[in-house]
């Protein structure tokens, strides 16, 4: 399997403004092209590491996650990674090899590597490779609910989890699902959505959940409110809630993302 990374480095000074990013009242489009050496960010308590900050909660727009795509150089990494106790995260690696520590044990993650990981817990990760590394880090402030356990950790892969395909869609659309629907003790899901080549959302999903969308793979033409917008691998889409969206496959290979949303909890009320 083969994902999609930042293209880092700086375009040559010959290269033509022909970027697509956009920032709407509803939506934000973040291509390929703009995950740049210049707009990633350091974090404390991290060694040779830098982030591109894709997402992070907005007055108005998405306010209950951040998405971060990390990469960690050779000898790098963290023993206080999170400085949030209230943080849980999900950590999805893209490249290369990272070596986790947290209460479920001591674990390699490779390339497709999935770690959820409790608010609360302590946890350490490193790069103790030769090459560089590469992971998503979603964080969301856990909403614990009276009478629910918190969940516990766990270590998975995308190989290990075999897609689920949507109801009658004959498997053109389906989901890999690291977590089951009906657990309510999380209130976030982390999945990996497949639409094979013509797979498509035949309806405008509108919905009170917000999204994060990183292409792993693959092309499509994707409805963004009003726009239909062609995305391809490594472009972002971040969605506030009630956001229409479909999406129409293209190409002849499978469109893959990473998908963020928040689940299982009432709406918050103002008062």
């Amino acid at each position: 399997m083969s994902y999609a990374l930042p293209p880092a480095g700086l375009p040559a000074q010959s290269d033509k403004l022909t970027g697509t990013a956009v920032f709407t009242e509803a939506y934000a489009f973040l291509p390929a092209g703009v995950m740049r050496d210049i707009v990633t960010s350091f974090i404390p308590n991290w060694s040779g590491t830098r982030a591109w900050i894709i997402a992070r909660p907005l007055s108005g727009f998405a306010e209950t996650f951040s998405q971060y795509i990390v990469e960690v150089a050779a000898g790098g990494g963290s023993d206080r990674p999170e400085n949030n106790p209230e943080a849980e995260a999900v950590l999805f690696v893209v490249e290369g090899q990272l070596d986790l520590s947290n209460s479920a044990g001591t674990h390699v993650l490779q390339e497709g590597g999935y770690a959820y990981l409790p608010a609360g817990q302590g946890w350490t990760l490193h790069n103790r490779s030769d090459a560089k590394a590469t992971f998503h880090w979603v964080r969301k402030r856990y909403e614990a609910v009276e009478g629910l356990l918190a969940p516990e950790a766990f270590v998975t892969s995308d190989a290990e989890n075999a897609p689920i395909a949507m109801p009658d869609t004959h498997g053109a659309w389906a989901t890999t699902r690291f977590v089951e629907p009906t657990d309510l003790r999380h209130d976030m899901h982390v999945n990996i959505v497949t639409f094979q080549p013509g797979g498509l959302i035949p309806f405008e999903e509108t919905h009170v959940m917000e999204h994060g969308l990183y292409v792993l793979e693959g092309t499509a033409e994707y409805l963004l409110n009003r726009d239909w917008v062609s995305v391809g691998p490594g472009d972002f889409m971040w969605l506030r809630a009630f956001c229409p969206q479909a999406c129409r496959a293209t190409g002849d290979a499978p469109f893959r993302y990473l998908l963020y949303k928040d689940v299982n909890r009432h709406a918050k009320l103002p008062w």
